[in-house]
């Protein structure tokens, strides 16, 4: 017997709305609850910041995917820019989709629409980063044509480092 699931959409999320703000808050706490998101909650802090902060941020966009009417996945991305070719680059600065979801293609579905939003928006590429260890991400976003960052082989792949700021 073959389950019929409730037909997958993506949107863009309006910061101002109190529907998508508490989906984008319920989506990103449970990417941040996970061992990949760091196994730790959203503080009340960055949960009352959060929505606002980015509609502030120019080129901020966010798409969430549903199941119906069931928010199941988010997007949460940044418009950048390279110096080399001098046009914007959009960053997935955040890929979630819920556990119990994931092998749905919900993910693929993310990345299309993020990919059709990069183009609109005149990108010339989409960056993310991914931890060495999430081997079902390395290997989805492998799938779709993404892969370590090289100028030069002789010269190695790009590595993200960080530097926390107090």
């Amino acid at each position: 017997m073959t389950i019929a699931l409730p037909p997958l959409t993506v949107e863009m999320a309006d910061y101002e709305d109190p529907l998508h703000a508490a989906d984008i808050l319920l989506l990103l706490d449970a990417y941040a609850r996970d061992p990949m998101g760091g196994g730790e909650a959203l503080s009340e802090d960055v949960r009352e910041r959060l929505l606002p902060a980015l509609a502030q941020q120019p080129g901020a966009f966010s798409l969430i995917a549903r199941l119906g009417d069931k928010a199941v996945g988010l997007a949460n991305c940044f418009t950048g820019f390279s110096t080399f070719a001098a046009r914007p680059l959009v960053n997935i600065h955040d890929m979630v989709v819920l556990e119990g979801h994931r092998g749905l293609g919900i993910g693929r579905t993310l990345f299309a629409a993020v990919e059709d939003e990069a183009r609109r928006r005149g990108a010339c590429k989409v960056t993310l980063e991914v931890l060495s260890g999430n081997e079902p991400a390395k290997k989805l976003y492998e799938s779709l044509g993404y892969g370590q960052y090289e100028l030069d082989p002789a010269a190695g792949h790009a590595l993200f480092w960080q530097k926390r700021l107090t």
